[in-house]
């Protein structure tokens, strides 16, 4: 079988959640033997005609299409004209090399193929994942809100609408795509997952001091402000620390003698070191899909307080952590409140369970052997 993955880039070529989904798609596919046709682009310092961060045996399975991401400056809706320009790239490319027997596309890469096969052009199933559709779920502001409505919905709705197929991750998501008016028939469920090696064997015991964990960009979705707010507002009468991954400016940075920065950690081992060391990540998005930063974690033994938005309550639920709304920075504050006060054995259960469910239902070879066989009766 031979896949086309239509991605706007792989991790660690192009930073983000997506990205690294997408590169675990690319990797266990190859894995498993399929011919993967990787149409991707690079945002990087790698060489990325190197492919160095894939075996030499998955290489032999990956046929790479770089593609440069257009850039339209930075006028209102930039990101969807650079999106549609960047699927013409591709679907010329793909027009070329069209001897493919599914086709899996990430975001808007599908937009120009999916116009021109609703106009007449033959190739196979196309099956497009938008993760955690954002543009439905709630707006941190009105200036995002008036965003979604007015520049994302519409295309995102052409796309799924169109598409042979739909990805989901599950739980809230697929409820969502299902009340945006796609038939449950044409919804492929297929959570996230992590790799075996990467699960801890045990916890790291919770000390005295709690430590807690954020990981990611500074974004509005991404809830900082709310961290934030509750930091301040607790900093003064509470033990802890709280620990920033990510690429976070200094003029939305805390000067508190409880907080640390790490910037931005591309290498694997050192996130993965990081992120063992702390007790709980804090995960307050407005939004998400199935964040691959909260399998991280559980994996690596860490309980997770996070916003009960997107397939997050498939991951966390009232044994592993603490589900709380998006903006409430008062629920962000009696989480860790809570677990600040929180006797430190049952903090550990709440890691090793944890650990016991990523292991249980997340590892991502077996998540990835039930999606091929899907996607192989797919027609």
């Amino acid at each position: 079988m031979r896949i086309a993955l239509l991605t706007d880039g792989i991790y660690p070529y192009v930073i983000g959640g997506m990205q690294k989904h997408s590169f675990n798609l690319a990797k266990y596919f190859a894995k498993n033997k399929i011919f993967v046709d990787l149409y991707h682009t690079n945002q990087s310092k790698y060489d990325i005609s190197k492919l160095e961060f894939f075996t030499e045996e998955e290489k032999k399975h990956i046929r790479s299409f770089v593609i440069n991401f257009p850039s339209c400056g930075a006028t209102p809706g930039h990101y969807i004209r650079e999106s549609f320009d960047y699927s013409e790239r591709i679907f010329k490319l793909f027009s070329v090399n069209r001897d493919v027997d599914f086709i899996y596309a990430k975001g808007f890469t599908a937009w120009k193929l999916i116009d021109e096969k609703r106009k007449g052009f033959k190739c196979p199933p196309v099956g497009v994942n938008f993760h955690g559709y954002e543009m439905f779920q709630k707006a941190p502001s009105l200036r995002s809100k008036l965003e979604q409505v007015l520049l994302l919905r519409k295309p995102v709705l052409f796309n799924i609408q169109n598409a042979d197929f739909v990805f989901s991750y599950g739980g809230i998501i697929t409820e969502l795509v299902q009340k945006l008016g796609i038939d449950r028939k044409k919804i492929i469920e297929s959570p996230a997952g992590i790799e075996r090696e990467w699960v801890a064997s045990g916890i790291r015991e919770t000390e005295t001091t709690k430590k807690f964990l954020f990981v990611g960009r500074y974004e509005r979705r991404k809830g900082i402000q709310e961290i934030n707010l509750t930091l301040k507002n607790i900093y003064k009468n509470y033990t802890f620390e709280f620990h920033f991954v990510g690429n976070i400016e200094k003029r939305h940075r805390l000067s508190l003698p409880q907080v640390k920065y790490w910037g931005e950690i591309t290498e694997r081992s050192k996130l993965i070191e990081i992120i063992s060391n702390c007790d709980v990540l804090v995960c307050p998005s407005y939004a998400e899909g199935m964040p691959n930063v909260i399998l991280e974690a559980m994996s690596a033994g860490l309980s997770v307080i996070a916003t009960n938005v997107g397939a997050v309550n498939i991951l966390v639920g009232p044994n592993t952590g603490w589900l709380i709304n998006p903006g409430k920075a008062s629920e962000l504050k009696n989480a860790m409140i809570e677990v600040i006060n929180m006797n430190n054995h049952d903090l550990n259960e709440f890691k090793q369970n944890a650990i016991g469910y990523v292991r249980n239902n997340f590892l991502i070879d077996e998540i990835m052997d039930n999606l091929i066989k899907t996607i192989s009766l797919c027609k």
